[in-house]
């Protein structure tokens, strides 16, 4: 395959240009997107195509192959280390308590530490101790875009901040996000990402119960907790006519928001979004809850 290099954030630019094939995907390391070129135009070097691969599903978290569900096999695991040719590769059994700390098991190689790059921005952290939400991709951009399209200067509270997924990209569009962090962990990850992006000026990070964390009023409020509508109560007093909490949910939880809403004094729109398949017949959603 003859391809050509351009940054990962130059993609949708190029997308139309005369010299790509339209008919093959590109394929990215890191920043770097290698864009297929048709026939007859000028290209920069000759790949090999790449593998099918129908094994178990994995995904990569910097050098690291992460699996999740059941434990694999050992064909499993080869096959994965044979087309992918990780570093490492960790399975994550569960999330325990309110902290979402993995229980992990390190099945092959080296499974520590990785820096872990995603639509733009830079990610540190030890995936054996702390959970990064790698199916969320989609709902991280969607946040970052509203932010880009709205109130550049909003104020945000994230109130389960983690290692920074959904702070990190709304700062990076022009937020100034309050991010709240009970796991000391994963909070001194959330530190170290934040100055390792350049964002230190737009971002107040505090460890703690995001409940009780809680400052001021807020624009836009990101709940990115499975349990996140038990937590509403806190919220309302931070909050005004006009401002968006984002609920996340397993399945939709619109009938006990509304009751939540309504208790408060306020009333509400709800839009739903799908985030990703959590099992069989059941969604992770986004309720976006526009205050009035």
């Amino acid at each position: 395959m003859r391809v050509r290099a351009v940054r990962t954030d130059q993609l949708a630019a190029v997308r139309d240009a005369d010299w790509v094939d339209p008919a093959r995907h590109p394929y990215v390391e890191g920043d770097t997107a290698w864009v297929p070129v048709r026939e007859g135009f000028w290209f920069e070097r000759e790949l090999p195509d790449r593998c099918t691969y129908g094994g178990r599903g994995f995904f990569m978290l910097g050098g690291v192959a992460v699996i999740h569900g059941t434990r694999p096999t050992m064909q499993e695991i080869d096959e994965i280390v044979s087309f992918r040719h990780p570093r490492g590769v960790l399975w994550i059994e569960a999330l325990a308590d309110v902290t979402r700390t993995p229980e992990t098991e390190c099945l092959w190689g080296d499974t520590g530490e990785v820096c872990h790059r995603e639509s733009g921005y830079t990610y540190h952290f030890d995936p054996r101790k702390v959970m990064f939400a790698q199916g969320n991709r989609d709902e991280k951009m969607r946040m970052a875009r509203l932010i880009g399209e709205g109130a550049k200067d909003a104020r945000v509270a994230d109130m389960f901040a983690g290692i920074g997924y959904f702070t990190i990209p709304m700062a990076g569009s022009g937020a100034r996000v309050h991010a709240m962090e009970i796991n000391p962990v994963a909070f001194g990850y959330l530190q170290r990402n934040i100055a390792e992006n350049g964002l230190g000026k737009r971002v107040e990070a505090a460890c703690g119960d995001c409940r009780t964390l809680l400052s001021g009023d807020y624009d836009r409020v990101v709940m990115g907790h499975f349990d996140a509508v038990t937590s509403l109560p806190a919220v309302f007093p931070h909050v005004h006519a006009g401002s968006i909490i984002h609920v996340h949910s397993i399945g939709v939880a619109g009938e006990d928001i509304q009751h939540a809403v309504e208790g408060a004094g306020f009333s509400a729109t709800i839009e739903v979004h799908k985030v990703k398949k959590y099992r069989p017949h059941t969604w992770h959603v986004v309720q976006d809850v526009t205050l009035a």
